[in-house]
């Protein structure tokens, strides 16, 4: 399968109509098909939620689909994880998210605003999602708007974002800074991601095929996602429309640093718990990993507290 034509995006409105038009307006059109090709949980993450203790209350900020709302499968119920997202259509699907089919609490709002009180969770996860805002101050505010929301003594967060640095597998060419003929950054050299629009292609379906029996189109229509659509709806020859979503595809250690500025901003450390005490700090978020998987940047994080 070809790659997928990524083109250098530029942000020339005010961030929010930005992201209306090229982000939260395009899930809502493709969200059942979205959904379709997103079913699978990452390791990292399932086995992240696996070790939350039983009881814990979390944040799913961005859930799309739901897809992790589910989890962890080996104890289901044993922690409860609310959803997030500003795409209605994708809400309604995570509200029956995972083979029990729910019902799952999700809500309606922004990744940037403060709809809960400071502390309100146990752990709050972010995958996927803070790529598509689109300025680094607001990308920042992410992050805080997640350290905020979580227990200033225990709270663990977890964020995922698309990566300049692809696998071998990854369907997408990402244009490389300065050189817009290059299809793929193997090792990304620039301290800053790069601005970029996704195709999406939505393939219609033929009238007759519409007013087939809706059981049997149903069935044909999550066989053929599954098979041919696994990632950015490509690969189906019917006619189609083509929706552009935005990203801001990280470079190497932009996450990281990303962090260190959302939790200075609040005030925090950044290191070890028994650092910060050292140093004479009351709080502070520790760093607990941080990588590289399947052309994605990740971070995982734990507030302390004296």
């Amino acid at each position: 399968m070809p790659a997928i034509p990524i083109t250098v995006a530029a942000v020339t409105e005010l961030p929010l109509d930005y992201e209306d038009e090229h982000v939260h307006r395009v899930y809502d059109q493709i969200a059942s098909h979205f959904s379709s090709t997103r079913y699978k949980p990452w390791p990292i993450i399932a086995k992240f939620l696996s070790e939350i203790p039983t009881g814990w209350v979390g944040l799913d900020s961005g859930t799309g689909n739901g897809k992790y709302l589910p989890l962890p499968l080996d104890r289901p119920s044993s922690i409860w994880t609310i959803g997030l997202d500003r795409s209605r259509n994708l809400l309604e699907i995570a509200r029956t998210a995972g083979v029990q089919g729910g019902p799952r609490e999700v809500v309606w709002g922004d990744v940037l605003g403060q709809g809960w009180r400071s502390g309100s969770f146990d752990y709050a996860i972010s995958i996927a999602t803070i790529h598509h805002l689109s300025t680094p101050e607001r990308r920042t505010l992410a992050i805080q708007r997640l350290l905020e929301c979580v227990s200033p003594s225990h709270g663990r967060v977890l964020v995922y974002v698309w990566a300049m640095q692809q696998d071998e597998l990854s369907k997408r060419a990402i244009p490389a800074i300065g050189d817009p003929s290059s299809s793929r950054v193997e090792d990304p050299s620039p301290k800053t991601g790069v601005d970029v629009f996704v195709p999406w292609v939505l393939a219609s379906q033929p009238q007759d095929k519409k007013q087939s029996e809706g059981h049997s189109r149903n069935l044909i229509a999550k066989k053929r996602a599954e098979e041919s659509v696994q990632h950015d709806g490509v690969g189906t020859d019917a006619p189609s429309q083509v929706f552009n979503r935005y990203y801001h595809m990280f470079a190497e250690g932009e996450l990281e640093e990303l962090v260190v500025r959302a939790a200075q901003g609040l005030g925090l450390k950044v290191g070890s718990h028994n650092e910060g005490v050292s140093e004479g700090h009351t709080s502070g978020v520790a760093v607990v990993q941080n990588g590289w998987e399947r052309s994605n940047y990740f971070v995982e994080l734990r507030r302390w507290q004296n």
